[in-house]
């Protein structure tokens, strides 16, 4: 047996998972016959991603490694298919070649036989060239379809080692005054939609910015999390699905489109224009006829060819609206047609994917991939009128755009209903797939617990998704029930505000039905407010005191609306003087208590943290420190403590750029 084999069976069988994998292939002999029969040019390869697959489905690698290890494999694997296929396209063209000119060679050998067997070397000639190009076309398609998945684990591994920031960042979706968009680096560089997005269509990805932007309920933030896990287990399958999307990336231009010539009035549906179709050709056909066998004269003939070209022409120009609607979107329709029917010839359990391939079944059962594979076909030969020639002689015999016309009319009868379903399809299908690309690159976050009550936020080892886990400092965290306040205080650069968007990111992460970085995470349904990162906008004449108002003023709205809102607020009333700053940010605490809010604030002011002698039940203190040597030099472990900070840095730090203190 191959020793890459047995390596993988070695590997398996003194693995503590061993009785569990082993169970899922009946025994030993049954996997290693299972190798066995499997005449694969890249043995190793498959006995690597055999190795590969069982191991992440059962959970037995649950590090970081894995989605490396595997993305790495799928490169050596691709690389390898790369080169024998263009070899084998190589000797295509070469056999293109040899084609013609036996042709050629034949025809000449037997120029002076029976016209019938010149004419039948000819055929054969063409319908093999014909055979050969066919051939090639497939192998054509096939290398750029690996191309395209090779970039893509090439993108995950650049991804995993951090190197994501030139990435596509969601920015257009951001919305101007947003109530945390911008303090948690939602979109942007350096951004969550950067970090997670894997999705090629427009309307995906707008549907991603939204799950950002918004939570889900309980119900469906459970449904999202099933549809995630299973989608974690299946990384070749979602490789494959983005594949095709980038091929040609559906557009929503494209989607308006069909979505306008749905709406417009349906036109040549009378019965005789059904008739027309059969009877002309036999007219215009049958002339030529008459014309070649000298029945009728060329003046006649021409005559009658100009007055079918005129009739045509006529018919054109009313269904020239159409067209316009419908030209050059072949290639986005096939991109559907391919993601589609690849959806629907895959197996599902979760409930919200079965339900999003039960949406895109027509009434009477037929798939969505053969209803759009006939509107890819009708499309093709509309398009056929680019080619000023074939349009003339086409239209001018067989009334050519007629016939598409009412094509298109029986496909709008019938498919009507069903158009936005399939666009609407695929976007949820990419967004479950980024989601699932994230848990599947990060099995050491976890999947956080959805509560009922109000409020409720418990997290062990809690870090920020975008900090590389070398470098990351994580922190756990509870804090539960209305009218609390967490009061943060610290050092300059301990890790405060970077805690605070820990917190805030992750807790949009699982309101959306994502991974988060923790151990553990619980989290309530909730809507997120944050105050933390203020500029001012010249354009708006907004100071950042005011801008900071504006922000707060909506907070407190949704506070004395008695919304679920959770708040995060960093350094409140920066803006103004330490005394204004003081008494403000007192009397914004007492009533955020008032109202039974719920918040976590990071604040330099030590003065703050007394009234968790008022409000015992209400206010906990919890801090980030600093330690000094002896040569001044600062240290930060960056771990939340509870209780007051007592040391800062801020004296010693500008002292070091010669203030005399």
């Amino acid at each position: 047996m191959n020793p890459a084999i047995e390596y993988a069976l070695n590997i398996l069988a003194s693995h503590t998972c061993t009785a569990t994998m082993l169970s899922a292939f009946n025994s030993r002999l049954k996997f290693k016959e299972l190798i066995k029969e499997t005449n694969s040019k890249f043995i190793k390869l498959f006995a690597n991603n055999i190795l590969i697959d069982v191991l992440c489905s059962f959970n037995a690698m649950n590090n970081a490694n894995t989605a490396l290890l595997a993305y790495q494999n799928n490169i050596l694997l691709f690389q390898q298919q790369l080169a024998v296929l263009k070899t084998k396209r190589h000797r295509i063209g070469w056999l293109r070649l040899f084609i013609v000119l036996l042709t050629a060679f034949m025809v000449y050998i037997t120029w002076h036989s029976a016209i019938g067997l010149i004419i039948s070397i000819v055929i054969a000639g063409i319908a093999s060239f014909l055979y050969a190009v066919s051939i090639d076309t497939d192998v054509k398609e096939t290398i750029a379809n690996i191309e395209r998945l090779l970039a893509i684990n090439k993108e995950e591994i650049n991804i995993l080692n951090e190197d994501f920031h030139h990435r596509e960042d969601g920015k257009i979706f951001e919305p101007a005054h947003h109530p945390y968009t911008q303090d948690l680096d939602i979109f942007g560089t350096a951004s969550i939609y950067q970090y997670i997005n894997r999705c090629t269509a427009e309307q995906s990805k707008k549907l991603l910015a939204k799950n950002l932007l918004q939570p889900k309920q309980k119900e469906q933030i459970l449904q999202t999390q099933k549809a995630v896990k299973e989608f974690t287990e299946k990384t070749n399958w979602r490789q494959q699905f983005q594949s095709y999307g980038f091929e040609n990336a559906v557009t929503v231009n494209t989607e308006r489109r069909i979505i306008n010539w749905l709406k417009q009035p349906i036109i040549f549906t009378e019965p005789y224009w059904r008739w027309l179709t059969v009877a002309f050709p036999f007219v215009t056909l049958g002339c030529s006829a008459l014309y070649i066998f000298d029945i009728i004269t060329a003046p006649v003939y021409s005559l009658i060819v100009f007055a079918c070209f005129l009739f045509a022409g006529s018919l054109s120009k009313k269904i020239h609206a159409t067209y316009l609607l419908l030209s050059r979107i072949v290639p986005e329709i096939n991109t559907l047609y391919q993601q589609l029917d690849y959806l629907e010839k895959e197996t599902f359990k979760s409930a919200l994917i079965t339900g999003i391939k039960h949406s895109i079944e027509s009434k009477d059962a037929h798939k969505a991939s053969v209803e759009i594979y006939e509107l890819k076909n009708i499309l093709n030969r509309f398009d056929v009128r680019l080619n000023i020639f074939a349009f003339f002689f086409l239209n001018t015999f067989l009334l050519w755009d007629l016939w598409q016309m009412i094509a298109l009319n029986k496909w709008k009868n019938k498919n009507q209903q069903a158009v936005p379903f399939w666009f609407k399809a695929i976007a949820e299908t990419e967004v479950i797939s980024s989601i699932a690309s994230l848990a599947f690159n990060q099995p050491s976050w976890c999947f956080p617990e959805i509560a009922d009550n109000h409020f409720t936020l418990q997290g062990k080892k809690i870090g920020h998704p975008l900090i590389a886990a070398a470098k990351r400092v994580d922190n756990s965290f509870t804090i539960e029930g209305t009218s609390k306040i967490a009061l943060i205080t610290g050092s300059n650069m301990g890790g405060k505000s970077t805690f605070l968007r820990s917190i805030g990111v992750n807790t949009v992460l699982a309101l959306m039905g994502a991974h988060v970085c923790a151990e553990s995470f619980t989290i309530s349904p909730v809507n997120l407010m944050s105050s933390m990162r203020i500029a001012d906008n010249l354009a708006e004449n907004t100071s950042t005191f005011y801008a900071e108002l504006k922000k707060l003023q909506q907070i407190i709205e949704a506070v004395n609306r008695k919304e679920k809102i959770f708040i995060l607020l960093d350094e409140i009333l920066r803006g103004t003087n330490s005394f204004d700053r003081h008494t403000g940010s007192k009397a914004l605490i007492k009533q955020l208590i008032q109202h039974n809010a719920v918040a976590i604030i990071a604040t330099h002011d030590v003065e703050l943290t007394i009234l968790e002698n008022d409000f015992p039940q209400s206010i906990a203190n919890y801090h980030f420190d600093v330690q000094v040597d002896k040569n001044d030099e600062l240290f930060f472990d960056f771990k939340l403590k509870d209780g007051i900070c007592k040391s800062m840095n801020a004296s010693i730090l500008m002292k070091k750029i010669g203030i005399e203190m």
